[in-house]
């Protein structure tokens, strides 16, 4: 068969392919401007093609048959599945992606066994740093046993941010990719411990000793395969943070409260607490494993319990202790604690700052591994990408984030700064919920399901 004359197969096309081809041509023009990129106009000549021309068979696998013949079911079925994946793909980069709460740190905001929705959109979708990618999957894939990346780093994307409805803003809850996460170790004999960085620092020179004895690998990670992490956003760029004894104040100010927002107390009881008081204060058998002296109790709850007869007393608790080692920035310059931290500024694009030997902890991370330059600390002379400085200038904005859960979430105050390129999305709504204390299906929680987050 003849390949068609682009015109002349316009001309004997039908009113409702034409219109057909308009919506499409329309929607793919907005999507190319969206992106920002004029190289995908290119798709224009395939769009044409499917309508008219049909020079290319782009459904290759799709086999083309004649009237009366018997259809292929394997091949209708791959068909499908091919169909899905690329819409639920670009479904997943550009707008919203389904994301599991594994850990207790924004309870009881988000409690363990939340599945949530995140909307890319909220904030710009990120252009995939890595896309060649096995699709519908993160950062690694497990084959016959064997766990190992799912994306490959031939084509490398620098960071890039697609236009989307705003900005984070102080007290949005964003999901973002873990910003220590650009080095893990596989194989991880002690699963409590996540943070390479961390890691290092505890274990100390006989780290790459003790990789050897427990025969484990390192592997980095670019920027959107690091692992993704949620939290409240309490500081934005050009913010001061402090908190004093428990109490987080921004900008001067006492920060809002929420509802769901919790500290552990120390709960003295004349006899145990009942199943029933339990279920009430929505209490889960990982809230009681330090057993009372170590409660996770929100507002509401503390008022509840305090007026139990078994309760004798009750008082929150508070870290004073000094602790450089599990604190960011980790320098002796700046010994704080959980509960007793900052004062700190947060970094603003384009501002400037000075910096010294002995502030340079708060920055070095952000001027090394966030904004890709080189530094070199000679005689107590500061040098920057082999130029002596006193002063440095930010590239990008940086957030503060913490956890509802402020006495049992592992946040900025252990890791620093939240880059504005590892920021993902917005959590929308709980579309599951399930507690993994109790069997199916009194597991559901029906009265989480299709929640708004705020």
């Amino acid at each position: 068969m003849s390949k068609q004359n682009p015109v002349a197969a316009f001309r004997k096309s039908g009113k409702k392919t034409k219109i057909k081809f308009g919506v499409a041509t329309l929607i793919y023009i907005l999507f190319v401007l969206w992106l920002q990129s004029p190289v995908w106009f290119i798709g224009l000549f395939v769009i044409y093609d499917l309508y008219f021309t049909k020079w290319v068979k782009w459904a290759f696998w799709k086999k083309r048959y004649k009237k009366g013949e018997k259809h292929n079911v394997w091949l209708d079925w791959l068909d499908s599945i091919i169909f899905a994946i690329i819409v639920a793909s670009v479904i997943r980069i550009f707008f919203i992606e389904a994301y599991l709460i594994p850990s207790s740190s924004m309870e009881k905001t988000l409690l363990v066994g939340d599945y949530l929705f995140v909307s890319k959109f909220a904030y710009g979708p990120k252009i995939p740093n890595r896309p060649l990618s096995v699709p519908l999957v993160h950062n690694q894939i497990t084959l016959f046993g064997k766990t190992m990346k799912s994306y490959s780093d031939l084509i490398k994307n620098p960071y890039r941010r697609l236009a989307g409805l705003g900005r984070v803003k102080r007290n949005d809850i964003v999901v973002f990719n873990f910003p220590n996460g650009d080095t893990v170790v596989l194989g991880n004999p002690d699963p409590k411990i996540i943070d390479y960085h961390a890691q290092k620092r505890v274990i100390g020179k006989q780290f790459n000793e003790w990789l050897k004895i427990n025969n484990l690998t390192l592997q980095s990670r670019p920027i959107d395969k690091k692992d993704h992490y949620v939290k409240r956003c309490v500081a934005i760029p050009g913010d001061s943070l402090e908190i004093r004894h428990g109490q987080l104040f921004i900008n001067g100010e006492p920060a809002q409260e929420f509802p769901a927002q919790e500290y552990n107390y120390s709960v003295e009881l004349k006899e145990a607490l009942s199943p029933k008081i339990i279920s009430k204060l929505n209490l889960s058998n990982e809230d009681r494993r330090s057993g009372y002296k170590s409660l996770p109790l929100t507002k509401k709850s503390y008022e509840e319990l305090k007026n139990i007869s078994s309760v004798t007393s009750i008082t929150r608790n508070e870290f004073v202790a000094p602790d450089e080692s599990n604190y960011f920035p980790f320098s002796k310059n700046y010994a704080w604690s959980m509960d007793n931290y900052g004062p700190l500024w947060i970094p603003k694009q384009g501002a400037t700052v000075e910096i010294n030997v002995d502030n340079l902890c708060l920055y070095q991370r952000i001027i090394t591994a966030y904004e890709c330059n080189t530094l070199e600390v000679k005689d107590n002379r500061i040098y920057i990408n082999g130029e002596q400085t006193d002063k440095y200038t930010f590239k990008m904005d940086y957030y503060f984030m913490m956890g509802d859960n402020r006495h049992g979430s592992y946040d900025s105050r252990s890791w620093g700064f939240v880059p504005e390129d590892h920021v993902v999305g917005k959590p929308l709504m709980i579309w599951f919920s399930s507690d993994k204390d109790q069997s199916f299906p009194k597991s559901i929680r029906w009265n989480r399901l299709f929640n708004i987050i705020n």
